[in-house]
């Protein structure tokens, strides 16, 4: 199906650019002024936010506020994190690799207020007490240096297995809760995660790999970095993984097939490519990844114990930035970027429900091109204004799906749409006092399918010394994506073409009190209310179809106590408590735990070579489809991290579920399980050689 434009959407596209030109002149303005002063302009110039500050510190204060962190995604420029609009936690290489983490998902699930969920082909991100059965985590947009990564399809933001991306080059990940459509657009709905990479520098050289765990995992990466002497900087790295998985697991739901034992049906294999390349004020990055796993769910009523039913992603990104910052406090920022997603999915049906083989093979296929520009000007006005201004453009040229019996050969969906949207916003952050800021911004974006949509975001901060109070407000959108829209197959899904945005409303409350040099207590109240909710729904024919029929009311609180000494102790505690109910049906959400409580400590053995790092979560009940509960568990993680040992290498080994507790997650409505187990006691040993 083809979308065409309208006269209406083609004028409104000539107002934004209209409004892009006007973004444009005082850029070239300033690029004009500064050659002119370039001559008389003596000495490096110092950055925006050093220019901008208003008042004098001294003493511990000083000393406090050049440890603060800084965080980049929160406002599209760097900033202390007390400074942003939003609740910020940081995770950083050092901590990554201290606690042992291998995914992306564990790195999240460590996070407070979040939780993930696996059901043995994808990870599915959990935040504030949402993380709906069959959503593809459409709701929190996660970016790789700024790039957006959800897909042009399913709107899928990867992060187990399937994300494009190896933890060992993860310089830090920044995760910044709250609605953000105000800057970011469609998908930043509860939040942004943005993950920042390292840079040639980083590695000063090349670094080999290697490690094995549990389930005859094997894994291996090769890596080179490094900034020359003619200012050009590189990073290259290839990895890849391999996994057997579970030999055997048994789901008493298909005890009549094989006594319920799926065998070698858990494969998971992976290989990712990453490059960097930066010289002056231009950067180009990229990537490729490609992983199939072997499905044993049995999900979509497919036949059980058929180990051709598998999935296979691949990911292409390619990403041209220029970045500069003009003598007059103007910093320009302007991107090109290209992106690829391509699936294939077999599933084997039975289709006349003999149980006798053969079984007819059905084949999903996928594949989504788009590309897009974004220009932002950051500049600093009247010595406490500091504007952002920006202008976005993307066009999905391709969003290809296909649903076909592969013998006898049978076709029923092929649909390739395609959409395009255009976005300009604008932000101000006013100190009106040395120690008040507002922070005022929205964002209108049009879209050619369904028009328009504006969200605002507004933050009043205060800071006195050591204690930060933030009052937040803001609203986000999603958009249907065409898999909610045009999706179908003869037995499972059918379309739903007439969906609408669905919107959200968020209020927060945030309290950030530093103790001392070394310790940070971060409290929150939030409350949030979601209109128009794109939900998976059984109709009369047990088909499954979306449509705008929810509404949600969530309030909820996280406390959080960190800390971090030169000693190289560092520690963080958190508990979150939430509820999240169906407004029309007056019920709790499924999937949706009401308390989480996470623990996290290091602990130097040897100054600056060993550390042991302990990590335990705690996630109670959840209800599932079916009306049941998910029991509530504890995990407790064991990791020791070697470094200069020996000059160069760094080993690591990691115990996972280290009481072997038994827990399992709620399934989806494509699963015939209600609570789909997950592993128990496993390991990990790493060793790492850089030369």
């Amino acid at each position: 199906m083809t979308i065409r434009h309208t006269p209406q959407s083609g004028k409104f596209c000539s107002v934004w650019t209209g409004i892009a030109l006007i973004l444009l002149c005082p850029v070239l303005v300033e690029a004009r002024t500064e050659l002119k002063e370039t001559a008389a302009t003596k000495g490096p110039t110092p950055p925006i936010d050093e220019l901008a500050e208003v008042s004098q510190v001294s003493g511990e204060e000083a000393t406090l506020l050049q440890e603060i962190p800084t965080v980049y995604g929160a406002a599209k420029y760097d900033q202390k994190v007390h400074e942003a609009p939003a609740a910020i936690t940081l995770i950083t290489a050092d901590q990554i690799k201290k606690y042992g983490y291998r995914t992306f998902a564990q790195i999240l699930d460590s996070v407070p207020g979040l939780f993930t969920t696996d059901d043995r082909n994808y990870g599915y991100l959990g935040i504030r007490g949402f993380n709906r059965p069959g959503d593809y985590n459409t709701r929190v947009l996660i970016l790789i240096d700024n790039h957006r990564m959800n897909d042009a399809v399913y709107d899928q933001g990867a992060i187990g297995t399937e994300a494009p991306i190896d933890v060992d080059l993860i310089d830090r990940v920044e995760i910044i809760k709250g609605p953000a459509s105000s800057l970011y657009g469609t998908n930043a709905f509860f939040g942004v995660i943005n993950v920042i990479t390292k840079r040639g520098r980083d590695l000063k050289g090349a670094e080999v790999s290697g490690e094995a765990s549990s389930f005859n995992t094997y894994r291996g990466r090769l890596s080179y970095g490094n900034k020359f002497s003619n200012g050009v900087e590189m990073l290259l790295s290839g990895s890849y993984s391999g996994s057997e998985g579970h030999r055997e697991l048994v789901y008493p739901e298909f005890s009549s097939t094989n006594n319920g034992i799926a065998k070698d049906a858990d494969k998971d294999n992976f290989y990712y490519y990453t490059g960097k390349l930066t010289y002056g004020d231009f950067t180009l990055t990229g990537g490729y990844q490609w992983r199939k796993k072997l499905v044993p769910t049995a999900a979509f009523g497919t036949v059980f114990n058929d180990n051709r039913f598998n999935t296979v992603d691949e990911r292409t990104y390619l990403d041209f930035s220029y970045q500069h910052e003009f003598a007059n406090q103007l910093n320009v920022k302007a991107r090109l970027y290209y992106d690829r997603y391509w699936y294939r999915g077999d599933y084997p049906f039975d289709y006349g429900g003999a149980g006798v083989p053969p079984f007819t093979l059905n084949r999903d296929s996928t594949q989504a091109d788009w590309w897009g520009a974004e220009l932002t000007a950051t500049k600093r006005l009247f010595d406490r204004h500091k504007i952002t201004a920006g202008t976005e453009y993307r066009d999905q040229f391709r969003q290809y799906q296909a649903n076909r019996d592969v013998e006898p050969p049978l076709t029923y969906l092929e649909s390739n749409p395609h959409s395009n949207f255009i976005a300009g916003y604008l932000q101000d952050e006013w100190a009106i006092t040395d120690h008040v800021t507002l922070n005022v911004g929205f964002r209108h974006d049009h879209y050619s399918t369904f028009g328009g949509t504006t969200n605002p975001r507004v933050g009043l901060i205060s800071t006195w010394g050591k204690t930060t109070v933030k009052l937040l407000y803001g609203q986000a959108f999603r958009a249907p994506n065409p898999f909610e829209q045009f999706y179908v197959t003869g037995n499972v899904f059918k379309t739903s073409p007439n969906l609408k945005p669905e919107k959200i409303k968020t209020y927060e409350l945030i309290i950030e009190q530093y103790l001392g040099n070394h310790i940070r207590a971060l409290g929150s109240l939030y409350q949030y209310n979601i209109s128009g909710l794109i939900t998976q729904t059984l109709d009369t024919d047990d088909k499954l179809f979306f449509n705008n029929v929810d509404d949600i009311t969530s309030r909820g609180a996280e406390f959080t106590v960190e800390g971090k000494w030169p000693s190289g102790y560092e520690g963080r505690v958190s508990y979150a408590i939430q509820t999240s109910r169906n407004d029309q049906m007056d019920q709790m959400l499924t999937n949706s735990p009401q308390h989480l409580v996470k623990t996290n400590v290091i602990v130097p053995i040897i100054e600056d070579k060993l550390f042991a790092a302990f990590e335990g979560r705690y996630t109670s009940s959840r209800l599932t489809l079916l009306g049941n509960s998910a029991s509530p568990f504890y995990i407790l993680n064991l990791s020791l991290f070697s470094q200069q040992i020996l000059k160069g290498w760094e080993l690591s080994a990691h115990i996972n579920n280290l009481v072997n507790q038994k827990y399992g997650y709620p399934g989806s409505g494509e699963h015939l399980q209600n609570v789909i187990d997950q592993n128990g006691r496993t390991f990990w040993v790493k060793l790492k050689y850089r030369f």
